[in-house]
């Protein structure tokens, strides 16, 4: 009887957070997922949009398509840095922070469904061990 080599861990990430893009609908979220994910990465204060762009691992026409839709409902606002004007700085509205903090609501609900297999220690675990991770990554901020 042979048994096959369970995938590896990236493979398990991928599949992990697949599920996750599935079920972190604008429905469930209020917004899209990479709209909270942006939000999230100005959680800490205003950023200069190029510093998001790196952060997020998105191309700059790509991030600013993102951030004209975040500004167009109000959850955003982009300003000229003065002290260099060719730079814009990103800043988190109020009511950015408030639809934030809704779809952080249903993201919690959601990873109960993802992570339901896991008890509250593994997932305290599974979060220090992502972090770790993640902070390897110099433009990355968990």
């Amino acid at each position: 009887m042979s048994t096959s080599p369970s995938p590896g861990s990236i493979v398990l990430l991928t599949r992990l957070s697949r599920l996750v893009y599935k079920r972190a609908t604008e429905d469930v979220l209020g917004m899209r997922l990479k709209a909270y994910v942006t939000l999230s990465n100005l959680r800490e204060g205003p950023r200069s949009q190029q510093d998001l762009c790196i952060a997020m691992h998105l191309d700059p026409n790509n991030c600013v398509l993102m951030l004209n839709d975040l500004e167009s409902e109000g959850y955003v606002e982009r300003r000229r840095d003065p002290a260099d004007r060719r730079r814009h700085i990103v800043k988190m509205t109020p009511a950015g922070h408030k639809a934030m903090l809704a779809a952080e609501r249903a993201m919690e609900s959601l990873e109960d469904d993802v992570l339901g297999a896991l008890d509250v220690g593994e997932r305290e675990v599974l979060r220090s061990l992502l972090d770790r991770a993640l902070a390897a990554e110099p433009s990355l901020t968990p």
